[in-house]
């Protein structure tokens, strides 16, 4: 397991004082002419990313937080943990890495917080959060099995059922890897649908479970189904149902369009994060660096995201919907949705109503899907008001300040 540091302001420099210092190396190659030739070589290439470019622009966009942080590709081995076989049929046996982040706490035997990313995207969309939530935990963070910077193999899953254990049983061999007894679980969206499910198998390893906009809580309502058979119904309908059941991903349209791919992902970030944020927006640094390690996180091999059709039909409803678990639920759970999220919290409330242990349910105002970075402040608050029990904060219902609690259940 290879650990790397945050690279200093000197270290980061080596490359430039070397050029600057002599053009040629010392078997006679000219420097300034490689390094042009390399540059061109990006810039023509079909699709300019690789693994060392998304993990590259994974720590330029981790200079904007301030706490020191440890990366690592954690390994975990080249089958489920116990099975004596290769990762669903895989051709390779070569071993699986999760990239991994781990930042300092300040307040000394702090307790441990994962955070699991959702769909289409990868650890630095936490970017936002990590100063302030390691104030008070240990941050770690992921790129799930088949996303970000972590191993890309051939996905071969065939069923529902064998796509939520890729996810679930390659974070299982993690914990195992690092070591972890004990931690609190927080996920977002498609992460949220991973996290509970995980719980629900190894909830002797989770304090505590935090779902943020989770996925699979939205029921399919019947006026909901009818709006969707409608629309099924319609040629529009018709060509989206298909897509989705053909498996086309958003990330085979960013490919696909190979080097125009850096420029329509900016224009996303800087619509969604700017232009028509419902909260904070994002400053001209973070918005750069955030469009460049999106489009690499993105462009990078399909794996991963070819789970969308397995553990959703179209219309983005759960195929193995979580509500029909409600009742053997385990672990104390918090949900957080942004007021404004288009993942409906209602979901959420008819689930607690079958959770036999302590539930709530809160709501960041000024916040969409993407809470923590819409409404990085309110989202703190509402972690730490989660987790209240475990954290020495005295008055913590003054955290709810600004926060609606829709419902909150003690068993």
């Amino acid at each position: 397991m290879r650990a790397l540091r945050r690279p200093t302001q000197a270290s980061s420099r080596t490359a430039l004082d070397f050029m600057a210092a002599a053009n040629a190396a010392p078997d006679g190659t000219d420097v300034t002419t490689t390094t042009w030739q390399q540059a061109w070589k990006e810039r023509l290439r079909w699709i300019p990313t690789s693994k060392e470019a998304i993990i590259a622009s994974e720590r330029r966009l981790l200079s904007l937080v301030k706490t020191p942080y440890v990366q690592e590709q954690v390994n975990i081995g080249s089958g489920p943990p116990g099975s004596g076989i290769r990762w669903f049929r895989s051709a390779s046996a070569e071993s699986r890495y999760i990239n991994t982040v781990t930042f300092d706490p300040k307040l000394e035997n702090a307790p441990t917080l994962v955070m699991v990313h959702g769909y289409g995207a990868s650890q630095g969309f936490f970017f936002r959060n990590f100063d302030a939530l390691s104030r008070h935990f240990r941050v770690i963070a992921i790129d799930q099995l088949g996303w970000g910077a972590s191993s890309r193999p051939d996905f071969t899953c065939k069923s529902t059922e064998e796509t939520e254990a890729w996810f679930i049983d390659s974070f299982e061999a993690w914990r195992k890897a690092k070591r972890l007894e004990n931690f609190v679980l927080l996920g977002h969206s498609f992460g949220g649908y991973v996290a509970a499910r995980y719980a629900l198998k190894h909830p002797e390893h989770v304090q505590h479970l935090i779902l943020v906009g989770s996925a699979g809580f939205t029921s399919e309502t019947d006026e909901v189904h009818e709006r969707i058979t409608r629309l099924r119904s319609t040629w529009k309908g018709a060509i989206l149902n298909h897509l989705w059941e053909s498996n086309f991903t958003p990330q085979r349209v960013i490919r696909g369009i190979g080097r125009w791919g850096p420029d329509l992902v900016k224009r996303y970030t800087s619509a969604r994060f700017g232009t028509y944020s419902v909260g904070t927006v994002l400053n001209e640094d973070e918005s750069q660096l955030f469009s460049d390690y999106i489009y690499h996180t993105l462009a990078g091999k399909a794996s991963g995201e070819l789970c969308l059709k397995y553990i959703f039909a179209f219309g983005a409803f759960a195929r193995s919907p979580l509500l029909a678990s409600a009742a053997d639920w385990k672990v104390p759970t918090s949900f957080i949705y942004g007021v404004d999220d288009w993942m409906d919290y209602r979901g959420a409330v008819n689930a607690c109503k079958n959770i036999p242990v302590p539930t709530e349910i809160l709501r960041v105002p000024q916040g969409g899907h993407f809470v923590f970075l819409d409404n990085a402040s309110g989202f703190h608050s509402a972690v730490l008001y989660s987790c209240r029990r475990f954290l020495n904060i005295e008055k913590s219902e003054a955290l709810l300040d600004g926060l609606q609690k829709v419902s909150s259940k003690v068993a």
